[in-house]
C-alpha cells in the first residue's frame, strides 16, 4: 500500500469528516447545544486513521493519525502460528463516551494483510443531559486481506444517547470477521435498559458498492415502538446481553462457515441463531444470555472456530494491557 499523498488526505478536523451524515430520527431529535464543551471542541473529537501493508513478510502499520481521546497501543506480533499477523489494541484516554463526543476510526488494510483489531476495555457510554454521542467506523479490506475487528462490549449508562455507524468494504478474496456485544446497562447498579437511545447501523459492501449485509439496531424510549420492544423476542428476549459475529469470506463455502459457528456455540447454554449471509458471502451468528461469562465464552468459541476454519491455524489467546 503506497503512502497516501498529502494532497488527497482528508481534513480530519473538518466536522464533515467525523460527524455522522445521516442520523436516525430518534437520535437527531436529541441534538442540542450542551452546557458543557460543544461538539467539535478539542477534547470532544477523537480520530484514529490507520493503514496497514505487508512489509518484510509481515503486516506493518504504515500510516497512523490519532487524536485524543482515541489512541492505540503499539502493534504486536504475538501469534506463533501466524507470525505475520499484527495485533492492535485501541483505547480511549477518557473514562468513557460523554455527551457531544464525536469519534471516527478508519482502518485501511492493504492487499494480503493480516490484522486483528480489538479494544482495551468495554466502551462505557455515560449519562447525557444534552445532545448525543456518535462514532463512525470505516474498515476496508483489500484483496487477500484477513481482518478481525472484535471490540469489547458497549455498556450504555442510564440516559445515555449513542449512535454508531459502521461501514465495512470487503474486496473479493478478502476476509473480515466482525463482532459486537451490547449490554443492557450497568446491571450491578440496577440499570437495565435505562438508556435514552442506543442505535447502530452496520453496512457491508464490495468496493463497487454491491451490498452484502445490513444490520440495524434501534433501542430506547424514543424509537416509536412498543414499550416492550427492547426486551421482546426480536431483540433481547428478556436477556441482558446480545452479541453478534459476522464472517464475510470466500475462503470457505458460506454453509460450512455457518455450520462451524453453529457447532462452536451449541454446547455453551446460550440462546443463539446462525444463518448464511446474502449472496453466499459468509455467515453470521447472534446470541443472547444473562451471563457475561457465558456470552464471552460462546463468542470466543465462535471466533476460535471460524479463525481456524478460514486460516488453518488456531486462534491465539489475546492478552490486553
Amino acid at each position: 500500500m503506497p503512502p497516501t499523498p498529502p494532497s488527497t488526505r482528508p481534513d480530519r478536523l473538518d466536522p464533515e469528516y467525523y460527524s455522522v451524515v445521516r442520523l436516525p430520527p430518534e437520535v437527531a431529535a436529541l441534538a442540542s447545544v450542551p452546557d458543557t464543551l460543544a461538539p467539535g471542541s478539542a477534547a470532544k473529537v477523537g480520530v484514529l486513521d490507520l493503514a496497514f501493508a505487508v512489509r518484510g513478510g509481515r503486516t506493518e502499520l504504515v500510516e497512523r493519525y490519532q487524536k485524543s481521546p482515541l489512541q492505540l497501543i503499539r502493534p504486536l506480533w504475538t501469534d506463533p502460528a501466524m507470525p505475520g499477523m499484527t495485533y492492535v489494541c485501541l483505547m480511549a484516554t477518557g473514562a468513557g463516551v460523554a455527551q457531544a463526543d464525536r469519534y471516527r476510526m478508519d482502518f485501511r488494510c492493504g492487499p494480503g494483510t493480516q490484522v486483528h483489531l480489538t479494544t482495551q476495555a468495554a466502551t462505557k457510554v455515560f449519562r447525557m443531559e444534552h445532545d448525543y454521542a456518535s462514532q463512525r467506523v470505516r474498515l476496508t479490506a483489500d484483496e487477500g486481506a484477513y481482518v478481525e475487528y472484535l471490540p469489547d462490549p458497549v455498556i450504555p449508562f442510564a440516559d445515555a444517547r449513542f449512535y454508531q455507524d459502521t461501514e465495512v468494504t470487503v474486496a473479493p478474496g478478502a476476509t473480515v470477521v466482525l463482532g459486537d456485544t451490547v449490554t443492557a446497562g450497568r446491571l450491578a447498579r440496577g440499570e437495565r435498559h435505562d438508556y435514552r437511545v442506543l442505535a447502530t447501523d452496520l453496512r457491508v459492501t464490495r468496493p463497487d458498492g454491491t451490498l452484502l449485509a445490513v444490520d440495524t439496531l434501534r433501542l430506547g424510549a424514543d424509537t416509536g415502538m412498543p414499550g416492550d420492544s427492547v426486551t421482546g423476542p426480536a431483540v433481547f428476549a428478556g436477556h441482558d446481553h446480545v452479541c453478534s459475529l459476522f464472517a464475510v469470506s470466500d475462503r470457505a463455502p458460506a454453509t460450512e462457515i455457518a455450520d462451524t459457528l453453529h457447532e462452536a456455540v451449541a454446547g455453551h447454554g446460550v440462546t443463539y441463531g446462525v444463518s448464511v449471509l446474502p449472496r453466499e458471502c459468509g455467515a453470521w451468528l447472534r446470541l443472547l444470555d444473562d451471563s457475561p461469562v457465558r456470552v464471552a465464552a460462546a463468542h470466543t468459541a465462535a471466533w476460535n472456530s471460524v479463525h481456524r476454519l478460514l486460516t488453518g491455524c488456531p486462534a491465539p489467546a489475546v492478552r490486553k494491557p
